[in-house]
Protein backbone atom coordinates (compact mmCIF):
# COMPACT_ATOMS: atom_id res chain seq x y z
CA UNK A 1 0.00 0.00 0.00
CA UNK A 2 1.22 3.50 -0.84
CA UNK A 3 1.06 6.33 1.72
CA UNK A 4 2.00 10.01 1.43
CA UNK A 5 2.70 12.49 4.22
CA UNK A 6 4.09 16.02 4.07
CA UNK A 7 7.29 17.40 5.58
CA UNK A 8 9.75 20.10 4.53
CA UNK A 9 13.40 20.96 3.90
CA UNK A 10 15.27 24.09 4.96
CA UNK A 11 17.29 25.78 2.21
CA UNK A 12 19.02 28.68 3.89
CA UNK A 13 16.21 30.61 5.57
CA UNK A 14 13.69 29.42 3.00
CA UNK A 15 11.82 26.14 3.28
CA UNK A 16 10.35 23.94 0.58
CA UNK A 17 7.77 21.13 0.90
CA UNK A 18 8.97 17.53 0.83
CA UNK A 19 6.55 14.68 0.22
CA UNK A 20 7.39 11.46 2.06
CA UNK A 21 6.13 8.56 -0.07
CA UNK A 22 6.05 5.15 1.63
CA UNK A 23 5.43 1.99 -0.40
CA UNK A 24 4.93 -1.30 1.43
CA UNK A 25 5.06 -4.07 -1.15
CA UNK A 26 3.12 -7.30 -0.65
CA UNK A 27 5.81 -9.26 -2.48
CA UNK A 28 9.55 -9.46 -2.12
CA UNK A 29 12.01 -10.12 0.67
CA UNK A 30 11.79 -7.89 3.78
CA UNK A 31 13.90 -4.75 3.41
CA UNK A 32 13.87 -1.07 4.31
CA UNK A 33 15.38 1.53 1.98
CA UNK A 34 15.21 5.35 1.82
CA UNK A 35 15.81 7.17 -1.47
CA UNK A 36 15.64 10.84 -2.44
CA UNK A 37 19.15 12.29 -2.03
CA UNK A 38 19.32 12.13 1.76
CA UNK A 39 22.45 12.47 3.89
CA UNK A 40 23.89 10.04 6.44
CA UNK A 41 21.47 11.16 9.17
CA UNK A 42 18.53 10.29 6.91
CA UNK A 43 20.03 6.91 6.02
CA UNK A 44 20.29 6.16 9.74
CA UNK A 45 16.59 7.00 10.13
CA UNK A 46 15.85 3.39 9.21
CA UNK A 47 17.17 2.12 12.55
CA UNK A 48 15.60 4.94 14.58
CA UNK A 49 12.19 4.50 12.98
CA UNK A 50 12.28 0.69 13.27
CA UNK A 51 13.09 0.78 17.01
CA UNK A 52 10.72 3.71 17.72
CA UNK A 53 7.76 1.88 16.16
CA UNK A 54 8.41 -1.33 18.07
CA UNK A 55 8.99 0.43 21.39
CA UNK A 56 5.79 2.45 20.91
CA UNK A 57 3.63 -0.66 20.68
CA UNK A 58 3.22 -0.54 16.90
CA UNK A 59 4.08 -3.29 14.43
CA UNK A 60 6.96 -2.87 12.03
CA UNK A 61 5.81 -4.71 8.89
CA UNK A 62 8.25 -7.47 7.82
CA UNK A 63 7.89 -6.51 4.16
CA UNK A 64 9.72 -4.65 1.42
CA UNK A 65 9.47 -0.98 2.47
CA UNK A 66 10.61 1.82 0.16
CA UNK A 67 10.59 5.44 1.30
CA UNK A 68 11.01 8.24 -1.26
CA UNK A 69 11.67 11.84 -0.25
CA UNK A 70 10.32 13.88 -3.15
CA UNK A 71 11.47 15.87 -5.06
CA UNK A 72 14.29 13.40 -5.52
CA UNK A 73 16.82 15.93 -6.89
CA UNK A 74 16.67 18.17 -3.79
CA UNK A 75 19.43 17.42 -1.23
CA UNK A 76 17.98 16.67 2.20
CA UNK A 77 19.70 16.53 5.54
CA UNK A 78 19.07 15.93 9.21
CA UNK A 79 16.80 13.70 11.28
CA UNK A 80 13.66 15.87 10.96
CA UNK A 81 12.01 13.34 8.59
CA UNK A 82 11.90 10.53 11.21
CA UNK A 83 8.36 11.33 12.37
CA UNK A 84 6.96 11.63 8.84
CA UNK A 85 8.54 8.33 7.80
CA UNK A 86 7.13 6.56 10.88
CA UNK A 87 3.62 7.95 10.27
CA UNK A 88 3.85 6.98 6.59
CA UNK A 89 4.71 3.39 7.53
CA UNK A 90 1.79 3.25 9.98
CA UNK A 91 -0.60 4.52 7.29
CA UNK A 92 0.82 2.22 4.61
CA UNK A 93 0.55 -0.83 6.86
CA UNK A 94 -3.06 -0.03 7.81
CA UNK A 95 -2.32 0.78 11.47
CA UNK A 96 -3.56 4.34 10.89
CA UNK A 97 -6.70 5.11 8.89
CA UNK A 98 -8.36 8.27 7.57
CA UNK A 99 -5.52 10.58 8.53
CA UNK A 100 -6.02 14.23 7.61
CA UNK A 101 -3.87 15.35 4.67
CA UNK A 102 -3.30 19.00 5.65
CA UNK A 103 -0.69 18.21 8.33
CA UNK A 104 3.07 18.86 8.25
CA UNK A 105 5.26 16.41 10.19
CA UNK A 106 8.63 17.41 11.63
CA UNK A 107 10.64 15.65 14.32
CA UNK A 108 13.53 13.40 15.27
CA UNK A 109 12.71 10.08 16.95
CA UNK A 110 14.59 8.40 19.77
CA UNK A 111 14.85 4.64 19.86
CA UNK A 112 12.22 4.52 22.61
CA UNK A 113 9.74 6.45 20.47
CA UNK A 114 10.10 9.82 22.17
CA UNK A 115 10.39 12.96 20.06
CA UNK A 116 13.60 14.96 20.43
CA UNK A 117 14.17 18.71 20.02
CA UNK A 118 14.74 19.39 16.31
CA UNK A 119 16.55 22.30 14.65
CA UNK A 120 14.92 24.46 11.97
CA UNK A 121 11.29 24.14 13.09
CA UNK A 122 10.45 27.86 12.88
CA UNK A 123 11.06 28.21 9.10
CA UNK A 124 9.06 25.00 8.54
CA UNK A 125 6.14 26.42 10.54
CA UNK A 126 6.23 29.49 8.29
CA UNK A 127 6.20 27.07 5.31
CA UNK A 128 3.09 25.34 6.68
CA UNK A 129 1.34 28.70 6.90
CA UNK A 130 2.33 29.60 3.32
CA UNK A 131 1.00 26.26 2.07
CA UNK A 132 -2.32 26.87 3.82
CA UNK A 133 -1.97 23.81 6.07
CA UNK A 134 -4.07 23.75 9.21
CA UNK A 135 -1.77 21.77 11.50
CA UNK A 136 1.88 20.96 12.15
CA UNK A 137 3.00 18.11 14.40
CA UNK A 138 6.37 18.61 16.06
CA UNK A 139 8.29 17.64 19.23
CA UNK A 140 6.92 19.22 22.41
CA UNK A 141 10.23 20.97 23.06
CA UNK A 142 9.77 22.90 19.80
CA UNK A 143 6.15 23.89 20.40
CA UNK A 144 6.79 27.27 22.05
CA UNK A 145 9.17 28.25 19.23
CA UNK A 146 6.68 27.28 16.51
CA UNK A 147 3.72 28.93 18.28
CA UNK A 148 5.19 32.34 17.49
CA UNK A 149 3.57 32.00 14.05
CA UNK A 150 -0.15 32.77 13.67
CA UNK A 151 -2.50 30.88 11.37
CA UNK A 152 -1.30 27.31 12.04
CA UNK A 153 -2.35 24.99 14.86
CA UNK A 154 0.77 23.75 16.63
CA UNK A 155 0.66 20.29 18.18
CA UNK A 156 3.70 19.35 20.24
CA UNK A 157 4.03 15.74 21.39
CA UNK A 158 6.45 13.96 23.69
CA UNK A 159 6.40 10.62 21.86
CA UNK A 160 5.17 8.71 18.83
CA UNK A 161 2.47 6.92 20.85
CA UNK A 162 0.73 10.25 21.55
CA UNK A 163 0.98 11.21 17.85
CA UNK A 164 -0.78 7.95 16.90
CA UNK A 165 -3.50 8.54 19.52
CA UNK A 166 -4.04 12.06 18.14
CA UNK A 167 -4.23 10.89 14.50
CA UNK A 168 -6.62 8.05 15.45
CA UNK A 169 -8.66 10.63 17.41
CA UNK A 170 -8.77 8.23 20.34
CA UNK A 171 -7.46 10.94 22.67
CA UNK A 172 -8.18 14.68 22.49
CA UNK A 173 -5.22 17.08 22.43
CA UNK A 174 -5.34 20.86 22.52
CA UNK A 175 -3.01 22.89 20.28
CA UNK A 176 -0.16 24.88 21.76
CA UNK A 177 -1.33 28.37 22.80
CA UNK A 178 0.23 31.27 20.93
CA UNK A 179 3.57 32.30 22.35
CA UNK A 180 3.45 35.74 23.94
CA UNK A 181 6.39 37.80 22.76
CA UNK A 182 7.78 40.44 25.08
CA UNK A 183 10.89 41.81 23.44
CA UNK A 184 13.26 43.19 26.05
CA UNK A 185 13.03 46.96 26.09
CA UNK A 186 15.56 47.28 28.88
CA UNK A 187 18.11 44.54 28.28
CA UNK A 188 20.46 43.47 31.04
CA UNK A 189 24.01 44.18 29.92
CA UNK A 190 27.25 43.45 31.70
CA UNK A 191 28.75 46.82 30.75
CA UNK A 192 27.35 50.35 30.74
CA UNK A 193 28.70 53.54 29.18
CA UNK A 194 28.68 55.19 32.60
CA UNK A 195 31.49 52.80 33.58
CA UNK A 196 33.83 54.14 30.89
CA UNK A 197 36.16 56.85 32.13
CA UNK A 198 37.00 59.57 29.61
CA UNK A 199 36.92 58.63 25.90
CA UNK A 200 34.26 61.24 25.10
CA UNK A 201 35.06 61.28 21.37
CA UNK A 202 34.87 57.48 21.21
CA UNK A 203 31.48 57.48 22.93
CA UNK A 204 30.21 60.10 20.49
CA UNK A 205 31.43 58.06 17.52
CA UNK A 206 29.80 54.87 18.81
CA UNK A 207 26.53 56.73 19.35
CA UNK A 208 26.63 57.79 15.68
CA UNK A 209 27.46 54.21 14.65
CA UNK A 210 24.52 52.82 16.64
CA UNK A 211 22.14 55.45 15.27
CA UNK A 212 22.88 54.71 11.62
CA UNK A 213 24.31 51.14 11.79
CA UNK A 214 27.76 52.24 10.60
CA UNK A 215 30.95 50.14 10.70
CA UNK A 216 33.68 51.15 13.15
CA UNK A 217 37.41 50.48 13.50
CA UNK A 218 38.94 51.26 16.91
CA UNK A 219 42.70 51.80 16.91
CA UNK A 220 44.78 52.46 20.00
CA UNK A 221 47.42 51.17 22.43
CA UNK A 222 46.86 48.18 24.74
CA UNK A 223 44.70 49.01 27.73
CA UNK A 224 43.14 52.12 26.21
CA UNK A 225 39.64 50.62 26.45
CA UNK A 226 38.93 49.40 22.91
CA UNK A 227 37.48 46.07 24.03
CA UNK A 228 35.53 47.73 26.85
CA UNK A 229 33.98 50.19 24.37
CA UNK A 230 33.08 47.32 22.03
CA UNK A 231 31.53 45.21 24.80
CA UNK A 232 29.48 48.21 25.94
CA UNK A 233 28.26 49.05 22.42
CA UNK A 234 25.24 46.64 22.42
CA UNK A 235 23.77 48.46 25.43
CA UNK A 236 22.98 51.54 23.28
CA UNK A 237 21.57 49.69 20.27
CA UNK A 238 17.79 50.08 19.76
CA UNK A 239 15.48 47.28 20.83
CA UNK A 240 14.54 44.71 18.22
CA UNK A 241 11.32 44.97 16.27
CA UNK A 242 9.20 41.83 15.93
CA UNK A 243 10.16 41.36 12.26
CA UNK A 244 13.87 41.66 13.10
CA UNK A 245 13.53 39.22 16.00
CA UNK A 246 11.78 36.64 13.81
CA UNK A 247 14.44 36.95 11.11
CA UNK A 248 17.27 36.47 13.63
CA UNK A 249 15.45 33.57 15.29
CA UNK A 250 15.11 31.79 11.94
CA UNK A 251 18.87 32.02 11.41
CA UNK A 252 19.58 30.65 14.87
CA UNK A 253 16.97 27.91 14.41
CA UNK A 254 18.39 26.51 11.16
CA UNK A 255 21.98 26.80 12.44
CA UNK A 256 21.26 24.89 15.64
CA UNK A 257 22.11 27.86 17.88
CA UNK A 258 18.60 28.30 19.27
CA UNK A 259 18.20 26.53 22.60
CA UNK A 260 14.95 24.84 23.53
CA UNK A 261 14.63 27.19 26.51
CA UNK A 262 14.18 30.30 24.34
CA UNK A 263 11.38 30.71 21.82
CA UNK A 264 12.70 33.85 20.18
CA UNK A 265 15.88 35.92 20.19
CA UNK A 266 15.04 39.04 22.20
CA UNK A 267 18.25 41.09 22.04
CA UNK A 268 20.51 42.05 19.17
CA UNK A 269 23.28 39.49 18.57
CA UNK A 270 26.83 40.33 19.62
CA UNK A 271 29.27 37.86 18.07
CA UNK A 272 32.97 37.98 18.91
CA UNK A 273 34.83 35.13 17.15
CA UNK A 274 38.50 34.52 17.99
CA UNK A 275 41.09 35.50 15.38
CA UNK A 276 41.84 31.80 14.78
CA UNK A 277 38.32 31.33 13.33
CA UNK A 278 38.25 29.74 9.89
CA UNK A 279 36.80 31.08 6.65
CA UNK A 280 33.82 28.69 6.95
CA UNK A 281 33.28 29.72 10.57
CA UNK A 282 33.07 33.41 9.64
CA UNK A 283 31.29 33.28 6.27
CA UNK A 284 29.45 29.96 6.52
CA UNK A 285 29.49 26.75 4.52
CA UNK A 286 30.57 23.20 5.29
CA UNK A 287 29.33 19.90 3.88
CA UNK A 288 25.86 20.70 5.18
CA UNK A 289 25.78 24.44 4.53
CA UNK A 290 25.26 26.44 7.72
CA UNK A 291 25.34 30.20 8.32
CA UNK A 292 28.59 31.68 9.66
CA UNK A 293 29.32 34.50 12.08
CA UNK A 294 28.40 37.21 9.55
CA UNK A 295 24.85 35.80 9.44
CA UNK A 296 24.62 34.94 13.14
CA UNK A 297 25.35 38.63 13.82
CA UNK A 298 22.52 39.75 11.49
CA UNK A 299 20.85 42.94 12.77
CA UNK A 300 23.47 43.00 15.53
CA UNK A 301 27.23 43.38 15.95
CA UNK A 302 30.19 41.39 14.64
CA UNK A 303 33.16 42.28 16.85
CA UNK A 304 36.58 41.35 15.50
CA UNK A 305 39.24 42.02 18.12
CA UNK A 306 42.88 42.13 16.97
CA UNK A 307 41.66 42.58 13.38
CA UNK A 308 45.07 42.22 11.63
CA UNK A 309 45.57 38.83 13.29
CA UNK A 310 42.69 37.28 11.31
CA UNK A 311 43.76 35.31 8.21
CA UNK A 312 43.94 37.39 5.05
CA UNK A 313 41.37 35.17 3.30
CA UNK A 314 38.87 35.76 6.12
CA UNK A 315 39.35 39.53 6.08
CA UNK A 316 38.97 39.81 2.31
CA UNK A 317 35.86 37.62 2.39
CA UNK A 318 34.15 40.28 4.51
CA UNK A 319 34.16 42.76 1.64
CA UNK A 320 31.18 41.28 -0.19
CA UNK A 321 28.77 40.95 2.79
CA UNK A 322 29.75 44.44 4.00
CA UNK A 323 28.69 45.82 0.63
CA UNK A 324 25.73 43.60 -0.30
CA UNK A 325 24.32 42.90 3.19
CA UNK A 326 23.98 39.20 2.43
CA UNK A 327 26.31 36.30 1.72
CA UNK A 328 25.95 33.70 -1.04
CA UNK A 329 27.55 30.29 -0.44
CA UNK A 330 27.97 28.28 -3.63
CA UNK A 331 28.62 24.56 -3.88
CA UNK A 332 28.39 22.04 -6.71
CA UNK A 333 24.94 21.05 -5.43
CA UNK A 334 23.68 24.65 -5.54
CA UNK A 335 23.83 28.03 -3.85
CA UNK A 336 22.30 29.30 -0.62
CA UNK A 337 21.91 32.92 0.46
CA UNK A 338 21.93 34.10 4.07
CA UNK A 339 21.29 37.65 5.31
CA UNK A 340 24.31 39.47 6.75
CA UNK A 341 23.11 42.93 7.78
CA UNK A 342 25.51 43.54 10.67
CA UNK A 343 27.56 46.34 12.19
CA UNK A 344 31.25 45.53 11.90
CA UNK A 345 33.03 46.64 15.06
CA UNK A 346 36.77 45.97 14.86
CA UNK A 347 39.74 46.78 17.05
CA UNK A 348 43.46 46.81 16.44
CA UNK A 349 46.76 48.11 17.81
CA UNK A 350 48.68 50.65 15.72
CA UNK A 351 51.67 48.26 15.53
CA UNK A 352 52.70 44.81 16.83
CA UNK A 353 53.86 46.17 20.20
CA UNK A 354 50.91 48.56 20.32
CA UNK A 355 52.69 51.82 21.17
CA UNK A 356 53.36 53.46 17.80
CA UNK A 357 52.69 57.19 18.21
CA UNK A 358 52.21 56.94 21.97
CA UNK A 359 53.57 60.01 23.77
CA UNK A 360 54.33 58.17 27.01
CA UNK A 361 55.82 54.89 25.82
CA UNK A 362 58.16 54.31 22.90
CA UNK A 363 57.43 51.83 20.13
CA UNK A 364 59.98 48.98 19.97
CA UNK A 365 58.93 47.66 16.55
CA UNK A 366 61.23 47.75 13.52
CA UNK A 367 59.91 49.81 10.54
CA UNK A 368 59.49 46.65 8.48
CA UNK A 369 57.39 45.04 11.22
CA UNK A 370 55.08 48.06 11.39
CA UNK A 371 54.71 48.14 7.60
CA UNK A 372 53.88 44.41 7.37
CA UNK A 373 51.40 44.69 10.26
CA UNK A 374 49.54 47.63 8.73
CA UNK A 375 49.46 46.05 5.26
CA UNK A 376 47.48 43.09 6.59
CA UNK A 377 44.37 45.25 6.13
CA UNK A 378 43.68 46.02 2.48
CA UNK A 379 42.52 49.40 1.20
CA UNK A 380 39.19 48.07 -0.13
CA UNK A 381 38.34 46.61 3.30
CA UNK A 382 39.25 49.82 5.14
CA UNK A 383 37.24 51.81 2.60
CA UNK A 384 34.10 49.95 3.69
CA UNK A 385 34.49 51.12 7.30
CA UNK A 386 32.68 54.40 7.97
CA UNK A 387 34.29 55.41 11.27
CA UNK A 388 38.04 55.12 11.90
CA UNK A 389 38.57 56.04 15.51
CA UNK A 390 41.79 56.61 17.44
CA UNK A 391 41.36 55.52 21.07
CA UNK A 392 44.09 57.14 23.18
CA UNK A 393 45.17 56.00 26.63
CA UNK A 394 42.96 57.44 29.40
CA UNK A 395 44.35 60.34 31.44
CA UNK A 396 45.12 59.55 35.07
CA UNK A 397 42.84 62.35 36.28
CA UNK A 398 39.84 60.97 34.37
CA UNK A 399 40.66 57.39 35.30
CA UNK A 400 40.78 58.09 39.04
CA UNK A 401 38.25 60.92 39.17
CA UNK A 402 34.58 60.74 40.13
CA UNK A 403 33.29 62.48 37.01
CA UNK A 404 29.88 61.09 36.09
CA UNK A 405 29.24 59.91 32.55
CA UNK A 406 26.02 59.42 30.63
CA UNK A 407 24.42 56.03 31.09
CA UNK A 408 23.72 53.68 28.20
CA UNK A 409 20.00 54.20 28.80
CA UNK A 410 20.30 57.93 28.12
CA UNK A 411 22.32 57.42 24.95
CA UNK A 412 19.98 54.67 23.78
CA UNK A 413 17.01 57.08 23.91
CA UNK A 414 18.73 59.38 21.41
CA UNK A 415 19.68 56.41 19.22
CA UNK A 416 16.10 55.12 19.15
CA UNK A 417 14.76 58.60 18.37
CA UNK A 418 17.16 58.80 15.41
CA UNK A 419 16.20 55.31 14.22
CA UNK A 420 12.53 56.37 14.23
CA UNK A 421 13.40 59.29 11.95
CA UNK A 422 15.07 56.83 9.55
CA UNK A 423 12.19 54.36 9.79
CA UNK A 424 9.75 57.09 8.74
CA UNK A 425 12.07 58.28 5.95
CA UNK A 426 12.59 54.82 4.46
CA UNK A 427 9.03 53.53 4.85
CA UNK A 428 8.21 51.22 1.94
CA UNK A 429 11.81 51.03 0.65
CA UNK A 430 12.78 47.81 2.43
CA UNK A 431 15.67 49.38 4.36
CA UNK A 432 15.83 50.54 7.98
CA UNK A 433 18.99 52.62 8.45
CA UNK A 434 21.10 55.24 6.67
CA UNK A 435 23.98 52.82 6.14
CA UNK A 436 21.78 50.66 3.89
CA UNK A 437 21.06 53.39 1.33
CA UNK A 438 22.09 52.79 -2.28
CA UNK A 439 23.33 55.53 -4.58
CA UNK A 440 19.89 56.58 -5.83
CA UNK A 441 18.55 56.74 -2.27
CA UNK A 442 21.56 58.83 -1.20
CA UNK A 443 20.70 61.29 -3.97
CA UNK A 444 17.07 61.35 -2.86
CA UNK A 445 17.46 61.61 0.91
CA UNK A 446 20.83 63.30 1.47
CA UNK A 447 19.93 66.92 0.71
CA UNK A 448 23.09 68.90 1.30
CA UNK A 449 23.57 72.68 1.64
CA UNK A 450 25.92 74.55 -0.69
CA UNK A 451 28.55 75.33 1.99
CA UNK A 452 28.61 71.67 3.02
CA UNK A 453 28.94 70.55 -0.62
CA UNK A 454 31.87 72.93 -1.16
CA UNK A 455 33.64 71.48 1.88
CA UNK A 456 33.02 67.94 0.65
CA UNK A 457 34.39 68.75 -2.82
CA UNK A 458 37.52 70.20 -1.25
CA UNK A 459 37.96 67.13 0.95
CA UNK A 460 37.59 64.76 -2.03
CA UNK A 461 40.50 66.49 -3.77
CA UNK A 462 42.78 66.99 -0.77
CA UNK A 463 42.14 63.60 0.88
CA UNK A 464 42.05 61.69 -2.42
CA UNK A 465 38.75 60.04 -1.50
CA UNK A 466 37.25 57.22 -3.55
CA UNK A 467 33.69 57.21 -4.86
CA UNK A 468 32.78 54.71 -2.15
CA UNK A 469 34.26 56.99 0.53
CA UNK A 470 32.26 59.91 -0.88
CA UNK A 471 28.98 58.01 -0.57
CA UNK A 472 29.85 56.68 2.88
CA UNK A 473 30.64 60.21 4.11
CA UNK A 474 27.22 61.34 2.88
CA UNK A 475 25.48 58.47 4.69
CA UNK A 476 27.42 59.15 7.88
CA UNK A 477 26.64 62.88 7.60
CA UNK A 478 22.97 62.03 7.20
CA UNK A 479 23.07 60.14 10.50
CA UNK A 480 24.87 63.01 12.26
CA UNK A 481 22.21 65.39 10.93
CA UNK A 482 19.45 63.06 12.13
CA UNK A 483 20.96 63.00 15.63
CA UNK A 484 20.81 66.80 15.57
CA UNK A 485 17.23 66.63 14.23
CA UNK A 486 18.31 68.56 11.13
CA UNK A 487 16.43 68.15 7.86
CA UNK A 488 19.44 69.08 5.72
CA UNK A 489 23.10 68.08 5.88
CA UNK A 490 25.06 71.13 6.96
CA UNK A 491 28.74 72.05 6.86
CA UNK A 492 29.53 70.95 10.43
CA UNK A 493 27.88 67.57 9.79
CA UNK A 494 30.20 66.98 6.83
CA UNK A 495 33.19 68.20 8.88
CA UNK A 496 32.48 65.71 11.66
CA UNK A 497 32.01 62.84 9.19
CA UNK A 498 35.34 63.71 7.48
CA UNK A 499 37.28 63.45 10.72
CA UNK A 500 36.29 59.79 10.98
CA UNK A 501 37.92 58.82 7.67
CA UNK A 502 41.08 56.70 7.82
CA UNK A 503 44.26 58.70 8.21
CA UNK A 504 45.74 56.76 5.30
CA UNK A 505 43.20 58.51 3.04
CA UNK A 506 44.96 61.80 3.64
Amino acid sequence: MLAKVLSGANLGLNSTPVTIEVDIASQGLPSFSIVGLGDKAIDESKERVRSALRNSGADFPPKRITVNLAPADLPKEGPLYDLGIAVGILIGSGQLEKVEEDILYVGELSLDGSLRYTHGVLPLTILAKKLGLKKIIIPKDNAVEAAIIDGVKIYGFENLKDVVSFLNKSVSFTPQPKTKINLEKEGLYEYDFSQIKGQEQSKRALEIAAAGAHNVLLKGPPGAGKTMLARTFPSILPSLSLDEALEITQIYSVSGNLSKDEAIIKTRPFRAPHHTASYVGIIGGGNNIKPGEVSLSHRGVLFLDELPEFPRQVLESLRQPLEDRHVVISRASGSLSFPAQFILLAAQNPCPCGFLGDIKKSCICMPGQVSRYQKKLSGPLLDRIDIHLDVPAVDVEKLTGDLKSETSKEIKKRVEKTRKIQSKRFAGTGILTNSEMNNSQIKQFCTIKKEALDLLKLAIVQMNLSARSYHRILKLSRTIADLADSEHIEQHHIAEALQYRAKSDA
